[in-house]
């Protein structure tokens, strides 16, 4: 009977060569698997793994807050276990009990692993809030504008991601599928907790072969699958609203729209209307208009609004667009179009927010509550947006607005880090280096000696996946893991629950944070926990050790077709949305309450402050797109050979016009240097017709490898990005606007050194 592993990109079978040696396969019952975690055992891994506790030279001789500028430049040292956590213990008891709870963050992302028990991110905030609390983030950067604004308009993203219209129902119901910014099949090779069956890519080829039509609007033409013979409409970056804005005038314009929709469904349109046919500010939002902002003609702007009103038409939206300054904007608009085509709730209509970002959408399993690891109750109320971390430890006390609130940066002593990597997600890396020396203590979980490992005082070498017994689950991907350890940890590596719970004893909340379980314990209690839940929902399960012995429960017969929000359509007074009207609003008072000077009450054009129609824009500058990785996770495993594979000479492509390539003097493979005024980076050109003029793309997941000069040798596009949020309303992370000048070719090409380990003395 084979043994199992899951990790985000996907269940893998494990089994044994004739020397006992650990082997991954492709899950069997996966018809599309991500090839990425098949190289989670590579011995090159190894190279970068943490061994030992490891401390900073200068806090260890000389205390907290010891020369911060140091960070990431002197040696570590290691010690024993028992030194390094009696180091960090007394280390939170000083701050909580000299400054209070409020001067610890308690950074996390979630990301660490598929496993629901050693998820880093609910460990460590279970361990803070036993310690008293911690201040705390909220959203994500993958989606930080629409967490906010599609609960005030339609439902929270979460809701909308467990009920996105399913591939079967497209297949058969679909006529016209318009998406902004792509179906980008990599993005969706992950899932939180784990995928089950890859779904997007057959997906997206099922609805090709039903003779769906497919319209890809945006800067690159590959982020769709080739299958989809998609028609690119090539549109500017950041312009993406003032195309919707086109086409919804032009629905008006004909009397296309569906008016009753509206009146029934969605609340505010009449105070909207006036803004789109330019009675409120003198501009008729006509495909004219729209034009020269854009990139679109203005005679095919018109054609694809009659187009959508005259089919069956899904509009989907990339998370891309909302990672950008107003990032809300196109999500409220994507909304409103589709309720003026009046489609939403019906087979093969509506919206998407989105089909691509994950595994999770389009999946026709309902959502099913799994292990979770219970976090306890956080009684320090201070909080930031997840992508304001380096806002918040350069301007302690200052005053930020987030969802309509006024808030109070906290004044930042100790960063407990477990579960992410910020100098992989945040941007402006630059601006974060002089914010990571503020904190007079950083600790770090770590298994791999990362950018933000290497910036630690104290670092804690953690196990991985494979390392330990896990449940792997995600609530709609179909499948409970029996995770069985498939190695012995790394030299001394532990995993973030035995640390904590020595932390725990040592500070005098051992039992709290316990309960006086071990590891495997807590296996048992959370997977029979589960067990009695899905019992109440006619989901037989067996005992715990039949299930750690089978490996697998499959939770496929449950599948069912899904229309997004057909509930809502069929009947809006049984079935009212969770917004003050219980309707769409186009119209959102509370929003027009809050009287932000960036986002009013519906949905409008607003120039991004960096992009390829700023007034004030240097002609020779690109608009650099970063998107996710297509042989990583984030910046997961990118020692590993399969993500060496996809790079040049070391170093991350960035693909170019071959216009634009000319018009700089370089060709394709030669080395380039990308700058602006926030920070440089090289990167390899990879000239490329799929990008239009004007635009560059580089994706994220480098390791970030700066040399001394402040070169960024290794193709990291977050030494260039724009560190603001989307807007006062949500906060969200503005990596999509972002202009950079390349110059090029490069003669000489510096040593990349993003992994390996730091100098030990």
């Amino acid at each position: 009977m084979p043994h199992y592993t899951a990790s985000h990109w996907g269940v893998y079978e494990v089994s044994r060569d004739d020397d006992g040696h650990p082997q991954i396969a492709p899950f069997a019952r996966d018809p599309d698997p991500s090839l990425i975690g098949l190289h989670q055992l590579d011995p090159k891994l190894l190279e970068s793994r943490v061994a030992r506790p490891s401390v900073r030279r200068s806090w260890l001789e000389q205390g907290p807050g010891a020369s911060p500028h140091l960070r990431g430049k002197e040696p570590f040292i290691e010690v024993s276990w028992d030194r390094a956590l009696d180091l960090v213990a007394s280390e939170l008891d000083r701050v909580r009990n000299d400054h209070g709870n409020e001067a610890i963050f308690g950074g996390s992302y979630g990301w660490a692993s598929a496993g629901r028990f050693h998820h880093a991110q609910s460990q460590i905030h279970r361990f803070l809030n036993c310690a008293g609390g911690y201040v705390s983030h909220t959203a994500s950067y993958s989606l930080g504008a629409g967490h906010v604004i599609m609960p005030r308009i339609v439902a929270k993203m979460h809701d909308l991601m467990s009920q996105h219209t399913s591939w079967d129902v497209m297949a058969r119901d679909t006529e016209l599928f318009v998406a902004f910014g792509g179906v980008p099949a990599k993005n969706a090779q992950i899932s939180p907790g784990g995928v089950g069956r890859h779904r997007v890519g057959p997906g997206l080829r099922n609805l090709a072969k039903a003779g769906v039509r497919f319209i890809n609007i945006g800067p690159c033409s590959d982020n769709i699958d080739p299958a989809c013979e998609a028609e690119w409409i090539q549109c500017r970056p950041n312009s993406d609203t003032a195309l919707m804005l086109a086409c919804a005038w032009q629905l008006v314009a004909e009397d296309l729209h569906d008016q009753a929709f509206l009146s029934k469904y969605a609340s505010g349109f009449e105070r909207f209307l006036p803004y789109l046919l330019g009675e409120t500010d003198g501009i008729p939002k006509t495909p004219e208009w729209a034009a020269p902002i854009t990139g679109v003609p203005a005679d095919r702007i018109a054609t694809l609004a009659r187009e959508m009103a005259e089919h069956r038409t899904m509009l989907n939206i990339a998370w891309s667009l909302q990672r950008a300054h107003h990032g809300e904007q196109p999500f409220w608009m994507l909304v409103t179009l589709a309720a003026m085509l009046g489609q939403i709730g019906l087979p093969g209509g509506g919206f998407g927010a989105g089909y691509g970002p994950a595994n999770t959408m389009g999946n026709d399993l309902p959502r099913i509550p799994g292990p979770t690891l219970p976090q306890g109750e956080n009684p320090v109320s201070a909080y930031i947006p997840v992508a304001r971390i380096a806002d918040l430890l350069l301007n302690p006390g200052a005053k930020f607005l987030h969802d309509g609130t006024e808030q109070t940066y906290a004044d930042i002593r100790l960063v407990y880090w477990a579960g992410g990597n910020p100098y992989h997600h945040h941007q402006d890396l630059n601006r974060l280096n002089r914010a990571w020396e503020k904190p007079e203590t950083i600790v770090v979980h770590e298994p791999f000696w990362t950018a933000t490992a290497r910036r630690a005082d104290i670092v804690l070498p953690i196990s991985t996946t494979d390392e330990r017994d896990d449940l792997g689950y995600a609530s709609q991907e179909g499948f409970l893991v029996a995770m069985q350890k498939i190695r012995e940890p790394y030299e001394d590596a532990r995993s973030d629950f035995d640390i904590l719970a020595a932390l725990s004893h040592r500070m005098g909340f051992g039992e709290a944070f316990t309960e006086n379980r071990s590891a495997s314990e807590w296996l048992e209690h959370l997977y029979e926990g589960t067990r009695a839940t899905w019992k109440k929902l006619d989901i037989e399960t067996p005992p715990f050790d039949e299930f750690w012995e089978e490996g697998l429960i499959d939770l496929s017969e449950h599948a069912r077709s899904c229309v997004m929000l057909s509930d809502f359509r069929d009947d809006p007074v049984a079935h009212p949305l969770n917004t003050p009207t219980g309707k769409i609003e186009i119209f959102s008072e509370p929003i027009h309450s809050f009287g932000l000077a960036d986002c009013s009450g519906h949905p409008e054009w607003r120039p991004a402050v960096e992009w390829l129609g700023a007034p004030d824009r240097d002609p020779t500058m690109l608009h650099l797109i970063s998107d996710q990785p297509e042989r990583k996770l984030h910046s997961q495993l990118d020692p590993s050979p399969h993500s060496e594979a996809g790079k040049k000479e070391g170093r991350e492509p960035v693909f170019i016009n071959p216009g634009d390539a000319s018009r700089l003097g370089f060709s394709d493979g030669d080395l380039v240097e990308i700058h602006n005024s926030r920070g440089r980076c090289l990167a390899v050109a990879a000239v490329s017709e799929n990008i239009m003029a004007g635009v560059v793309r580089m994706s994220t997941g480098a390791w970030y490898a700066p040399l001394e000069d402040g070169l960024e040798s290794h193709g990291n596009p977050n030494v260039l990005t724009l560190d603001i949020g989307t807007s006062t309303l949500s906060q969200g992370c503005a990596a999509q606007s972002c202009l950079v000048h390349i110059r090029g070719p490069v003669n000489t090409a510096p040593d990349v050194q993003a992994f390996g380990k730091p100098i030990f003395g």
